[in-house]
Parts: C-alpha cells; structure tokens; sequence
C-alpha cells in the first residue's frame, strides 16, 4: 500500500530587510539599553578619560539593529530618526542628532548592504560603525559651528577639542558592535 497524502512542504528563510514589528522591537530593546549604558557605562567612560572617550551607545544600538535586520536606505532613515529622538532627552544641543544620526543610519544600511555581500562581510560590523560613528559626530560638530555662526574663535577650538572624541568615540563603538554582532546573530538564531 502506497502513502498519496502528501505533506505541504515549507521553505525556511531568514527575513531580512523589513521594519516590522519585531525589527522594531530589537531596535526599541537595543535603545533602551544604549540609553542605560550611556547614563551608567558611558558617563563612567567620559569621567576616567576626562571626556576624551564618550562612547554613545545608542549608535552602538542602532548600528547594531541595522547589522541584524539589514533595512533599506528609507528604512534606516527611520531608524536613525527614532534613534535621534531617544538621544534628545540627554543631549545638550537639541534637534542636531536628527540630521547627524539618520545620515549616519543611512550610510550604515548602505555599507551593510553593499558589503555584506563582499569577501570582507567580516570586517564590516567594524568598519560600517567606525564609518558611522565617525560620519555622526563630524556631522554634529558641523551643525554645531554653523549655529555660532562659524565664528573664528569657535572654528579654531571646537574641531581641535572635538575631533579626537569623534575618533576615539568611533573606535570604541566600532569595537563594542563588532564583539556583539555575531553573538546576537547567533541568539536569534539568524543566517546569513
């Protein structure tokens, strides 16, 4: 006797790319716990190196949530614009990280989907954070100078005491995505 009921077959896939609900809900969990570590974690940080590393979780955290869901260019727009919005209830200069954290939320999704594709998909959790980090804070500091009004005095201080926090800032969220990309892949068991 032959078996003629057949069984549906099913595909699995891992779904990228899309802002849905539970896309939104890692960014919502990674953001409040940027926002946790910027208050504790990264006010420690600031103090020991007397300001010279202010590490800014929350691009950590958004950096991080394009890695996983790798968004379109629109997408992460929205996702830097939601992140921005988190960073105004610490910031000192309101309203400037809406434009600083969704270019930089761009051009992250722009280096995660362009090179994860590349021989060097393993240095891109590095290397799109640095970029992104880096991209952010020059961005900040240029929208900053602009509202002095680009006075001389200003121009030849802020860059100097603002640029090696940029790099250093870059260098330590680069480092803190690249060591917790693959673990987080792994724990909600995603593919590539």
């Amino acid at each position: 006797m032959t078996n003629t009921s057949t069984q549906p077959r099913t595909v699995s896939t891992v779904d990228r790319g899309k802002l849905d609900i539970k896309a939104l809900v890692l960014l919502a969990v990674l953001l409040a716990a940027g926002f946790i570590l910027n208050f504790t974690v990264g006010k420690s940080i600031a103090t020991l190196t007397g300001n010279a590393i202010g590490p800014e979780f929350i691009i950590s955290a958004f950096c991080l949530t394009i890695l996983i869901i790798r968004p379109n260019i629109g997408q992460a727009l929205v996702i830097g614009l939601i992140s921005a919005a988190v960073i105004q209830l610490t910031t000192s200069s309101p309203f400037i990280d809406f434009a600083a954290e969704g270019i930089a939320a761009m051009l992250m999704a722009l280096i995660v989907n362009l090179g994860m594709r590349t021989p060097a998909a393993k240095l891109i959790p590095l290397v799109g954070t640095f970029v992104a980090t880096a991209v952010s804070g020059i961005i900040f500091m240029t929208i900053k100078l602009a509202t002095m009004g680009f006075a001389p005095e200003v121009v030849a201080a802020l860059p100097a005491a603002m640029l090696p926090v940029i790099f250093a800032t870059a260098a330590f969220n680069a480092v803190v995505v690249a060591a917790l990309y693959l673990p987080m892949r792994k724990a909600l068991k995603l593919g590539d």
